[in-house]
């Protein structure tokens, strides 16, 4: 082999020495997606396309920094992880800014929404201290988790933000299940949710989140007001059929019918222009990176990598599965985006993170393991 072909290959060989291939290629297609929906939805040009491309780019880095570090450091800076998280989730109830309470900070350059760092330090911090138990996790072991989880909870929720809230409190649950917590918590958990179910409809749940809820059992009530983006965006899903209409030429993102079309609903546009056919692409996508997650989480060496790895597997489904049921009307509008697809910065960069630390697991556990 010429020896500069040798070279290149050697640093590229370096470069990628932590980075779990299949899974980078599956996220560089859904980015490659994210893009192309970008460009149509978006309505000036390259603008959305450049300012999400650079995002996917300070994720990339984030992602291969990460797989960098060795598990034993990263589970050592778990809690100190855990804490810096949670002071931003503490400023923006002062200085938070958004339609429907305090979700953002405004950094001038970009928004920050501290929320999407749960995705990675609540799963961290709750490996670290359940590695550090005896598992499956005992009574009290397991009242401090719910508890470590109950923190980062309620303080999204009194940022008004409810779905968020409910996805960091699954994403505690799913550390809870892959360290072996018996069933019946589980049970207890869900008879609890019933329970409150009527105070929380009458004192925590607001005016519009109410409205949501009425909405989605019967979305024809007021097609005009509440009932308008549900029903534009089963048009458009509908309307896509085998293979879509075609690139650029979806009718509800083009003429406004359909709100929020690079965010929440992209993959209403993405549904509407490319058909079932890119539906089933797209999810094919994801079904491999949380795939490999969980394969990755089983052949871990320790027990931190194995939760911390399957819990991202676990919340990234439960992500896209409620972002595909909320645009369909199978759940509530609840304002979440189809990770990896829909245009935001934080949510981008944290996902990227986190699949960091999942390539981290599995590059390490194999070293060590010959």
């Amino acid at each position: 082999m010429n020896p500069l072909l040798r070279w290149l290959a050697d640093v590229v060989a370096r470069v990628l020495r932590t980075v779990d291939l299949p899974l980078l290629g599956a996220l560089l297609g859904l980015m490659a997606v994210s893009l192309v929906v970008m460009y149509s939805a978006g309505g000036d040009g390259m603008g959305f396309v450049l300012r999400q491309g650079a995002r996917f780019v300070v994720g990339l880095a984030a992602m291969w920094a990460i797989s960098r570090v060795s598990p034993p450091t990263l589970r050592a800076a778990s809690p100190a992880a855990y804490v810096l998280s949670l002071l931003p989730l503490i400023v923006v109830l002062f200085i938070g800014t958004g339609r429907h309470g305090g979700h953002w900070i405004n950094l001038g350059v970009f928004y920050f929404q501290p929320a999407e760092l749960m995705k990675l330090s609540l799963p961290m911090m709750l490996a670290w201290y359940l590695d550090r138990s005896v598992l499956p996790p005992r009574f009290p072991t397991a009242v401090t988790a719910l508890a470590i989880i109950a923190v980062p909870v309620a303080l999204i929720l009194l940022q008004k933000d409810f779905g968020t809230a409910m996805l960091v409190m699954a994403t505690g649950v799913f550390a809870l299940f892959l360290a072996g917590l018996p069933w019946w918590w589980f049970g207890a958990g869900i008879a609890g949710v019933v329970a409150i179910a009527p105070i929380a409809w009458f004192w925590l749940l607001r005016p519009y989140q109410k409205g949501r809820i009425l909405t989605f059992l019967n979305p024809e009530n007021d097609p005009l007001g509440e009932g308008w983006n549900l029903m534009q965006s089963k048009i458009a899903i509908g309307s896509g059929g085998w293979l879509g209409k075609g690139w650029g030429q979806g009718s509800q993102s083009h003429l406004d019918y359909l709100p929020e079309h690079t965010t929440d609903f992209a993959f209403s546009v993405l549904s509407e222009e490319f058909g079932w056919v890119g539906v089933i692409v797209v999810l094919a996508l994801y079904l491999l990176v949380i795939g490999r997650c969980l394969w990755i989480a089983a052949e871990a060496r320790d027990g931190w990598s194995r939760i911390v790895a399957g819990t991202l597997g676990m919340s990234l489904f439960a992500y896209v599965a409620v972002n595909g049921a909320m645009i369909s009307g199978l759940l509530p509008v609840v304002g979440v985006p189809m990770p990896f697809i829909s245009y935001g910065g934080t949510s981008a960069v944290a996902w990227l993170a986190g699949m960091g630390l999942v390539m981290s697991a599995g590059a390490h556990g194999r070293r060590s393991a010959k």
